[in-house]
Parts: structure tokens; C-alpha cells; sequence
């Protein structure tokens, strides 16, 4: 799902040349710092050999491949799955899904857990409680009147969860769990998180 919604499969990965990328933001001098840092670690792929400088492309803030790490993120993060003495997050499957999959572990992703779900909020529900920050028992939310789409009561499950409405309670809710904020440390957008976790889900079926 992270594949399909950064760079629709792999098809539309930029075409931004990343050094002069990254080199142009650390001249424009907003996050200064930030891009030059990256354009070293930058220089630095190229040089272990991962990938040419003629090949290192991406988005024009620097994300690159098919995943779209940015070059600390592959320094951290990518992996040499296929074992050629690469890190090719551009051209390897298997080290595109094997890259994500490190950084989703590392991040705290829970293979027992799901990411959330969409639920339905009762009439009247209090708008404080939307808020990634309020976490309650399932069978909590269960008697405050929150159920699954379609009315079903919600799952029985030793975990807690939030309820995020990025457009209020009047507009689609989501009971979201840990995952959901590991999505959020790739990117730090709620409509970015349920994206991936609708499609995820959507895949899944």
C-alpha cells in the first residue's frame, strides 16, 4: 500500500535529479541544515555504489525510488535483499519491499495488530474525543456508542484505540491503533496514514 499510494507502484517514482535537488533546497536556505545533511548522506549512497549519480532520481524535495526514501532514510533503513551488493530502492522489488518492511519494523509496527478501522460515530458524539492523544479500551468506545460500518459492535481486543475525524465528527471516523501511528513516522498526515491503511485493506480483500 506504502508502494502504491508514494509512487503508484512503481510507476511514477520522479524525475528530479536528486543532487541538484536536495543541493538547491540547502541553498534556499529555509531548512538549510535539514537538506544539507541530506545531500551529503546523498553523496555518500552514490559513493558505496547503490546507485549512479546519472540514476539517483526522485521527487524535488529528494525522496528517491520507488518507496521514496529520503537519503537518511536509506541510510537507515534499505535493505540489499536480493544480495548483489546493492541497495537498489530503484530497481529491485525486493529491495524496495524489503527496505519499507525494515523501516515499518523498526518504527514499532505490530504484525498482530491491524492499522485501524472505519467506524461509525453516534449522533452527539463529543468532539474532544477525536483526538489521536485520547486512547480507550475497545469496550469503551463500544459503550460510548461507537460501531463498525454497518453497526457492528466493535472487536473484542486486549488494545487500546483513538478515534481520528480529520474532517469532524460529522464527516468519516476511523478507530485508529499503534499502527496507525507507525504509518504516521513515514508520513505525519492523517489523510496520508488512512489512505495507506484503506488501500492496505483493500489489497488485503
Amino acid at each position: 500500500a506504502l508502494w502504491g499510494i508514494e509512487t503508484n507502484y512503481g510507476s511514477n517514482t520522479g524525475g528530479f535529479d536528486v543532487v541538484r535537488a536536495l543541493a538547491t533546497l540547502a541553498w534556499e536556505g529555509r531548512r538549510s541544515d535539514f537538506f544539507t545533511k541530506e545531500l551529503v548522506t546523498a553523496l555518500q549512497i552514490v559513493d558505496g555504489g547503490h546507485i549512479t549519480l546519472d540514476n539517483m532520481t526522485g521527487s524535488w524535495a529528494g525522496a528517491m525510488g520507488q518507496n521514496q526514501f529520503m537519503p537518511s532514510s536509506f541510510m537507515n533503513f534499505a535493505q540489499d535483499y536480493n544480495n548483489d551488493g546493492r541497495k537498489d530502492i530503484w530497481g529491485s522489488l525486493p529491495d524496495v519491499f524489503a527496505s519499507t518492511a525494515n523501516y515499518l519494523t523498526s518504527s514499532g509496527w505490530n504484525d498482530g495488530e491491524r492499522w485501524g478501522r472505519q467506524v461509525i460515530l453516534p449522533r452527539g458524539f463529543d468532539p474532544a474525543l477525536a483526538d489521536k492523544d485520547v486512547k480507550k479500551p475497545l469496550d469503551e468506545w463500544q459503550r460510548l456508542g461507537v460501531r463498525t460500518v454497518g453497526n457492528g459492535a466493535l472487536p473484542t481486543a486486549d488494545f487500546k484505540g483513538s478515534i481520528v475525524a480529520p474532517d469532524g465528527v460529522t464527516g468519516p471516523a476511523y478507530l485508529v491503533y499503534n499502527n496507525f501511528e507507525t504509518l504516521k513516522k513515514w508520513n505525519r498526515s492523517n489523510y496520508f496514514a488512512i489512505s495507506v491503511g484503506l488501500l492496505a485493506d483493500s489489497i488485503a480483500r
